[in-house]
């Protein structure tokens, strides 16, 4: 009796084993056997994922905080990471260009691939570079996140999906969702509260990342550059912002923490103004790190740093 067990059971284990493989990624974790798996790509993506998925599910930033997130390209590695999650979340094809081309070229069909600016109305590019040129008519400004209103989207976006691929723990991430976005939406009060009291309306960047948050509280965005933190004005454009900086008394020029002051710090003392960061929090810098600095924080810091201007 005991012979004819033993084969049995040793033949029950293989294909049980076979069973469990030939499972997909999506149905091991509705059956609880294992925990969601998320790969995000930049920092705000990381962090509302994370605040969505509390305990719940492992979430991971592909994008190195520190790194300049435009000009990021990923590592045979980092597609290794994307191919064995159960869910791939990014902000959107116009910020994380490459995408389209790693997505292609993994193919993987139990992949669940969430584009958390879905849904959303993008700005025309030239709307924030205020420029003309019709071979950049169909290129789109991806910087919603830095809206609290259109981050409350991003959000929902991003929890349906997770709620939809793991609906065992529904509950938690419903609850987790609507804490951040309560949050987002004290920022938001904040925001308005503050602005509303601003006598002048209007800021100076180096970088063209502020349109939506720009539009959502009334104020007036004037960039140096465009969309691209990179890239550099003309000397003629750069001619006619000093004269129209010196014009509106602009006392501040605002740049970004992970990228070169220089064109900032240029226009400034030109016109006699100080510099002063801005973070599109397209990534902490390490000194944010140290201080365990997060989303809310940062923003907060921003409109500190806007009331400045006003």
């Amino acid at each position: 009796m005991k012979r004819l067990l033993c084969p049995i059971i040793v033949f029950l284990i293989v294909v049980s084993g076979c069973s469990n493989a030939a499972q997909t990624k999506s149905e091991r974790v509705s059956e609880g056997t294992k925990k969601l798996q998320i790969v995000t790509t930049f920092y705000p993506m990381y962090y509302f994922t994370q605040k969505v998925a509390g305990n719940s599910a492992n979430v991971e930033l592909l994008i190195p905080n520190g790194a300049e997130p435009h000009d990021w390209e990923p590592t045979a590695k980092d597609m290794a990471k994307i191919q064995d999650a159960d869910m791939f979340i990014y902000n959107s094809r116009y910020f994380e260009s490459w995408t389209g081309k790693v997505l292609k070229s993994i193919n993987d069909s139990d992949l669940t691939v969430i584009e958390a600016s879905k849904g959303l109305e993008l700005m025309n590019a030239l709307e924030s570079e205020e420029e003309n040129h019709s071979d950049h008519a169909s290129s789109k400004d991806p910087h919603v996140w830095l809206s609290p209103v259109l981050a409350q989207q991003e959000v929902d976006t991003i929890a349906n999906a997770i709620e939809k691929l793991d609906p065992n723990h529904k509950n938690e991430y419903e609850k987790n969702a609507e804490d951040i976005k309560s949050q987002l939406a004290d920022l938001d009060h904040l925001y308005k509260e503050t602005i509303n009291k601003a006598e002048k309306k209007e800021f100076v960047t180096q970088h063209a990342a502020f349109e939506y948050l720009a539009k959502q509280y009334g104020l007036t965005q004037i960039p140096i550059a465009g969309l691209s933190p990179d890239v550099e004005p003309t000397l003629g454009k750069l001619k006619e912002l000093t004269e129209l900086t010196k014009k509106k008394h602009v006392k501040v020029i605002y740049f970004e923490g992970l990228t070169s002051s220089k064109v900032a710090q240029t226009l400034a003392n030109e016109i006699g103004a100080k510099t002063e960061v801005l973070n599109p929090i397209e990534g902490l810098t390490k000194e944010e790190q140290e201080k365990g600095l997060d989303y809310i924080d940062v923003m907060k810091k921003n409109l500190e740093a806007l009331k400045l201007s006003f």
